[in-house]
């Protein structure tokens, strides 16, 4: 393809989807879709050279935005024994003071945080739909234009997932009074869906569906849900918390006789255009089954730590060829890199093993974990944000190789040290999503005004506390 100085970017090393590469030249075109990746060149007149090795971006495939602005504020004993349950009462009464400019103003920052951090797209689950009082806006798009504004400000490419939300517990019990603003009918989301649809076009959005969780959405609103979703999109992404907590597991094993993963595979067409968020409770059966419909694991490491869910079973799902990705969650931490770090770590705890997620053809955990991470991830988006390859976004993310942590090593230990060696945000030197840049020098054009309005909105509502 012809060079466009604007459109292309040379690095001395680049981490393409079949391992390292030296002297590479990756170019795109104006619809920032990667057109040619030239290996073993030279930099041609006019390009931008990059500061370090160049990564593919990182798509984060979970994402519930308001949470970010109460992340820190939960750090303490309120009950004789906390937890994931007593954790949602506070996060509830965080979600119910939410509007749509508090929404659209952390956002923003948030996505801004995201870019910086190195992840250039972002699923995002959204389940706060109504006004504070469980009545609908006017628009009932309100919340979810906040959210699809929020990410064409920041620039980060977003998947929408609306959720729906019915029930408080497994067999249809009613909901909870503070779960009003979540509460839609299954014909009701999908009007939403068909609502949403040119706006998430005009800006290369991609929306797909998020069934809460089976304790919140009956068998039957789940069929016509997933059918109704198929016929307006039959690509369309479906992402569903499952087997996060071992008191689920317990609930759904009195309701049904069957632990959450087992009935969801026996009652629903689970294939490649599922994640599976968290799945964290699995009997080796369940990691197998789950593994062979092609869904993706959502792996949200440092919110699943700061909850308490328990450990993944890496090493058994890629036995059985799973696929995977990470997401932050509530954004306790902001930081794709810190998320393989933890999910690295996590494993080591458990086995009392170093290195654990390296392959035969990756030893490099880091190199290993970020190609894994980035095809689950696409997958789970629905976007073509695959890594640096001809047809997929140009979504490239530079480290800084000046930064002391990096300097003078090799480029797959630059990576390492990166993940494990550095204060890992601060050696990100540069970030392009959909080919334009977003990130110089480690700051997004956007970081001053965003925190300053994300300040703002976190005052406002938790004010009252």
């Amino acid at each position: 393809m012809a060079l466009d100085a604007s459109h292309s970017l040379f690095a001395a090393d680049a981490l393409l989807p079949m391992g390292w590469a030296r002297n590479v030249l990756v170019q795109w075109d104006g619809a920032g879709r990667i057109g040619a990746v030239t290996a073993d060149t030279t930099a041609p007149q006019g390009a931008t050279v990059a500061a370090g090795p160049l990564l593919p971006g990182m798509p984060n495939l979970h994402s519930h935005a308001f949470q970010r602005a109460f992340a820190g504020l939960t750090e303490y004993r309120g009950e004789s024994q906390d937890s994931f349950w007593s954790w949602r009462n506070l996060m509830y009464r965080f979600a119910a003071r939410v509007t749509p400019q508090s929404l659209q103003a952390i956002a923003t920052w948030l996505y801004v945080e995201m870019l910086e951090a190195g992840y250039t797209s972002v699923c995002e689950f959204h389940y706060v739909h109504h006004d504070q009082d469980g009545t609908p806006y006017a628009d009932d798009a309100t919340l979810s234009l906040a959210l699809l504004r929020a990410a064409q400000s920041a620039g980060i490419g977003i998947t929408l997932l609306p959720v729906l939300y019915q029930t408080s517990g497994f067999g249809a019990k009613p909901p909870r009074a503070d779960q009003a603003r979540f509460i839609r009918s299954t014909d009701n989301m999908l009007s939403l869906l068909e609502r949403l649809a040119p706006t998430a076009q005009a800006q290369g959005a991609v929306l797909g569906l998020a069934p809460h969780s089976l304790r919140a959405v009956p068998p039957d609103s789940l069929a016509a849900a997933v059918q109704g979703l198929t016929a307006l999109n039959p690509q369309a992404p479906i992402h569903i918390h499952i087997a996060e907590q071992t008191q689920e597991v317990d609930d759904c094993l009195a309701w049904s006789g069957q632990r959450p993963v087992q009935w969801l595979l026996d009652h629903a067409p689970v294939d490649a255009r599922w994640c599976l968020v968290h799945a964290t409770h699995m009997t080796p059966d369940e990691y197998a089954a789950a593994a062979r419909t092609g869904a993706v694991a959502g792996i949200c490491p440092t919110t699943e730590a700061n909850l308490g869910d328990g450990i993944f079973d890496m090493p058994l799902w890629l036995q059985h060829g799973g696929r995977w990705g990470v997401g932050s969650d509530s954004h306790a931490c902001v930081n794709a890199a810190e998320e393989m770090q933890m999910l690295e770590y996590s494993q080591r705890l458990s086995r009392r093993q170093r290195n654990v997620l390296a392959t035969a053809a990756q030893p490099e955990v880091a190199t290993a974990m970020s190609l894994q991470a980035v095809l689950g991830g696409a997958q789970a988006a629905g976007r073509a944000v695959g890594g640096l390859a001809v047809g997929q976004q140009a979504d490239l993310v530079v480290l800084d190789a000046q930064h002391v942590a990096l300097r003078d090593l090799p480029a797959h230990s630059m990576l390492s040290a990166h993940v494990f060696g550095s204060h890992r945000t601060s050696a990100l030197d540069s970030l392009w999503a959909g080919g334009v840049c977003r990130v110089s020098k480690g700051r997004h054009a956007l970081h001053e005004a965003a925190a300053r309005a994300f300040v703002v909105a976190r005052s406002a509502t938790i004010a009252r506390d």
